[in-house]
């Protein structure tokens, strides 16, 4: 590490657990984020000016207008590009020493497995079931830590599946894709609190890259910003789960 690394990570290592031990591991890791909305913006940005080494960014999606309300990465120049490329242009201004891969496709099936397989760590940063239920059954799979989150209206979550571990998949938590929720294009969706959970995914990747801290594997975060109301449940895994439970893990 040079003195310019030294110097941008500075804060961190500084860190008496952190230290420079800390800050190599970020930089020898891989994340694979799913989504470049609101939540994939900030856990994008942070994970980036943090030092992760690499970034894989997946988003079929292009930049329009309604989502600069909340998607920081993105600016209004930016309007009719596809996400992947703007958000990839952002992280490099902001730390071009970090590694940046685009994807402007969904993943499904062998690709998505191979990409899963490929990362430390994925953050599913999307917006419906029928995308998270597939990337979670990727993930147990492959034995990659998972963090997932979501935000609607005024309310967000995060749930952090660690391979090993007793805590639930999200397939525990949410079975079915048919009855899949409204999203924040129906009922909207509070601009900061999709910051707050994105930024909450990147420090919880971060601390399962390092070994650091506490994950919350095995607990469910719950956010409900109107009324500013943290709750943290516990999440133990189904033994009739149809994904981790048929897995020796």
């Amino acid at each position: 590490m040079n003195d310019d690394e030294l110097l941008r990570y500075s804060r961190q290592i500084l860190l008496p657990d952190f230290d420079i031990a800390g800050q190599e591991r970020l930089r020898r890791s891989h994340v694979l984020i799913i989504g470049l909305g609101g939540l994939g913006s900030a856990a994008a940005m942070y994970l980036a000016a943090a030092g992760v080494g690499r970034l894989t960014l997946v988003d079929f999606d292009k930049v329009d207008l309604s989502n600069l309300q909340r998607q920081i990465i993105h600016r209004t120049a930016d309007i009719g590009r596809p996400k992947v490329e703007s958000a990839r242009d952002a992280l490099a201004a902001l730390n071009p020493l970090v590694e940046v891969n685009a994807l402007a496709r969904a993943l499904a099936d062998a690709e998505l497995a191979r990409q899963v397989e490929r990362a430390d760590v994925v953050v599913d940063a999307s917006d419906n079931l029928s995308t998270r239920l597939p990337i979670n059954a990727a993930c147990v799979r492959a034995a990659t830590p998972l963090v997932s989150g979501a935000a609607i209206r005024w309310e967000g979550q995060i749930l952090v599946w660690q391979p090993g571990g007793e805590g639930a998949c999200y397939r525990c938590l949410y079975r079915d894709a048919a009855n899949d929720p409204e999203t924040c294009a129906q009922t909207g969706v509070l601009a900061p609190l999709v910051g707050v959970i994105g930024s909450l995914q990147a420090v919880e990747a971060i601390k399962v890259l390092t070994g650091l801290g506490e994950t919350l594997d095995g607990r469910l975060l719950l956010l409900d910003v109107a009324r500013m109301d943290w709750r943290v449940v516990k999440a133990r895994r189904d033994p009739a789960c149809p994904v981790c439970a048929r897995r020796s893990v």
